[in-house]
């Protein structure tokens, strides 16, 4: 098994305020379903509002992330599915409950974890 992840930053959600609790509900059903089928491993947002750090091996803090990168935002969610065709079906799902185009990853395979 593969864990890939489904993402999209949060400046691709565009649609009418209204539609927020459709949004909500019809993202949550999605998980749900992940849930049922076994595959779900992790999800959620990025609280926007937290500014990033960096943390260095001593413990010092520095603002920001590297220089160069763009701030991760928008929603994550992490399954872990048996192929990628697998793991397109479900960012297309997610994508219809979003109400945008998800980025998938693929993670690569690390015994230890």
């Amino acid at each position: 098994m593969t864990k890939y992840l489904i993402s999209f930053p949060g400046e691709a959600m565009v649609f009418p305020a209204e539609d927020l609790p459709a949004v909500s509900r019809d993202s949550h059903a999605v998980i749900e379903e992940a849930k049922a089928a076994g595959v779900y491993v992790f999800g959620g947002g990025i609280d926007e509002d937290v500014a990033p750090v960096r943390v260095a091996g001593d413990g010092t803090v520095t603002e920001g992330t590297y220089p160069g990168v763009t701030v991760p935002n928008g929603g994550y969610t992490v399954l872990e599915l048996s192929s990628r065709e697998e793991a397109v079906k479900w960012a297309a799902k997610i994508a219809v409950a979003c109400r945008c185009p998800q980025e998938l990853r693929e993670f690569m395979y690390d015994p230890a974890s």
